[in-house]
């Protein structure tokens, strides 16, 4: 599985992005995709997920203001991002779970300025 993501930049306090990640290669039985994040010095955090049945997990700090959507048909999962914040400023990885492995896609830097 191969994974490539767009989509990051810069914006405002305020501002929106979306994220955009394509997965190609053996892509059938991929369950699970996400949307990871790691700012400088700080651990890889999840941020939000969802299931092959467009079931959605997000992280305590982004709900209300982040949307995690999928397009199976596509094969691609979507990230909208709402009202940013400088805190929101990280490397954001794409992520799919398929067959009992992980699979990571190179990251998209998103800045936040205030």
């Amino acid at each position: 599985v191969q994974l490539q993501a767009s989509g990051g930049g810069l914006v405002q306090a305020g501002g929106s992005l979306r994220l955009s990640c394509a997965a190609s290669g053996i892509i059938f039985s991929i369950s699970a995709m996400g949307w990871y994040r790691q700012a400088p010095g700080k651990q890889r955090e999840l941020v939000a997920t969802i299931s092959s049945g467009s079931s959605t997990n997000y992280a305590d700090s982004v709900k209300g203001r982040f949307t995690i959507s999928r397009d199976n048909a596509e094969n691609t999962v979507y990230l909208q991002m709402n009202s940013l914040k400088p805190e929101d400023t990280a490397v954001y990885f794409c992520n799919a779970k398929r067959l009992g492995f992980s699979y990571w896609g190179k990251g998209t830097q998103v800045t936040v300025s205030s």
